[in-house]
């Protein structure tokens, strides 16, 4: 069910928190992912470096920013959607990094299609239930429906 703030209504400090680490979260995870040793050197100093695990620190980190900013989205329809959305952007972008550093170790010719496969059953679960969740809630407020 949607849990949009009423209009007018101030926005309180839990919301602001969101917002900051949302933008933190994906920044943070963007960077990681768009240049790694950058983010070593100035924020991940944890040696040895390793290419591969500070761009899975930056997807894990883009998920948490996406589940953030998703909850802050005023007409989301519910936690499921949001938690399987965001989740599975977080897991799309760790797709991504083992794309990028196919050449860095593991088993990329099982690790990519799983990891795709995962990302995308996710992504695919959270629309569905984004869906779901948004017809029933239009539903339940037009009077549609009978309520439980």
């Amino acid at each position: 069910m949607a849990s949009a703030q009423p209009a007018g209504r101030a926005r309180g400090w839990p919301w602001w928190v969101a917002v900051v680490g949302a933008a933190s979260f994906l920044g943070l995870g963007l960077w990681a992912m768009v240049d790694p040793e950058s983010f070593f050197d100035q924020i991940a100093t944890f040696k040895p470096y390793n290419q591969h695990f500070v761009q899975d620190i930056g997807a894990f980190n883009i998920g948490l920013g996406a589940v953030l900013l998703l909850a802050l989205v005023p007409a989301r329809p519910d936690a499921l959607a949001v938690a399987l959305v965001g989740t599975g952007i977080g897991a799309g972008a760790h797709v991504v990094s083992h794309l990028v550093g196919h050449d860095l170790g593991g088993r990329p010719e099982s690790d990519i299609p799983l990891f795709t496969a995962t990302a995308v059953l996710l992504l695919a679960a959270g629309l569905v239930q984004w869906r779901r969740a948004a017809t029933s809630d239009s539903t339940i407020r037009t009077g549609s429906a009978s309520r439980r």
